[in-house]
Parts: structure tokens; sequence; C-alpha cells
């Protein structure tokens, strides 16, 4: 079973690892950033991090969730709208997810993830969602044309990944307001 949730204290200490011993995730997602940091560093920066989250009020719209399958940790999914290089003028939601645990890849919690927090936000009604990749990771793009987003941006060859050049990829899905059906014409 999936589940979004607040992060808990007991996810810093994943992240201390994900961040510092088992950083394979950082060859997908944005590998031409640094997230290096010591193991103190990402230790004190979750513990703050996990401190504001333990603060907001159960009513305030999350910008990022846990995800837990079988009752286990496994990554993360959030929600931005600074789109790099784009421009954003409906300050549409952009969607990232990241499955740290290669053991926990393959299995569908990437999708069910991704549908869960665009139910999550089109209840609170936001109807259309971007995601953003590079035309190297062949798993998100995947994901995205699996749930029916379509490509509506790239910029060639702005993205150096060992070496190479690829293109810097967005994504969006439409979905019809609440109470009005889709034209089927």
């Amino acid at each position: 079973m999936l589940l979004l949730r607040d992060m808990r204290e007991a996810d810093i200490e994943d992240y201390v690892r994900w961040f510092t011993a088992e950083t394979e995730w950082m060859n997908w997602d944005a590998p031409w950033e640094d997230f290096s940091c010591t193991e103190e560093e990402a230790r004190r920066d979750w513990t703050e991090y996990y401190q504001q989250v333990r603060e907001l009020p159960r009513d305030r719209t999350r910008r990022k969730f846990e995800i837990e399958a079988g009752g286990k940790h496994i990554g993360w999914i959030s929600a931005y709208t600074d789109l790099g290089e784009l421009e954003n003028p409906e300050l549409l939601l952009a969607l990232g997810l990241d499955i740290p645990d290669t053991a926990q890849r393959g299995r569908g919690y990437g999708c069910e993830a991704m549908r869960r927090m665009m139910a999550y936000y089109r209840s609170l009604g936001q109807n259309s969602f971007l995601t953003q990749t590079w035309s190297g990771n062949e798993r998100m793009i995947a994901l995205a044309k699996k749930l029916g987003f379509r490509e509506v941006s790239r910029l060639r060859g702005l993205r150096q990944v060992n070496g190479k050049t690829y293109d810097a990829l967005t994504f969006r899905l439409d979905f019809p307001a609440e109470g009005k059906e889709r034209d089927r014409g």
C-alpha cells in the first residue's frame, strides 16, 4: 500500500543516507546540480526541515510529501512553481519525485504517487500540472507519458551530464474542471 504523508522524525536518517551514501538517485534528478554534503550538514538541514513541517497547521496546503510503501519510507514527491529557464505565468505546479531506494523502483510507486499528488491538488481546484526532466531520464519520460502528460517545451542542449548534452523537457497534463465534461467531439 502506498501512502503520501508528512515527514516524520525517523525520516531524517533516511535523508542523511540518501544525500551522503546512497546517492545513485542523484544521477537522475538534476545530475548537473551538486547535492553533495556531509552527514553533519544533511542531519542539520533535514532536522531543521522536519521542525518546519512539524509546525505546519494540518489544514495548510502541502508542497511536499514523503512516499511510504508497505510501511517503508522510500522517497518523496514535491510541487513547485519555479521552472528555471521557463516562464510560468499561470503559476502551474510542477511535480517531481524521487525514489532513492533502487529496490523500490519499477513497482508502480512513482506513478501512484503522482496520481495521488494530482488528486490532492485537484481537490484544491488545481486542474493543470507540469513535470520536468531531461532527455536522458527515460524512466521519468515514460512515467509522464503513461500518466497522459504531453511535451510542451524542449530546450535543446541545455543539460550537460557526464560529458554529454541533453535537452531540458517540460510536460503538461490538463484535467477538465470539476463539474465539466470533457469534450468528446
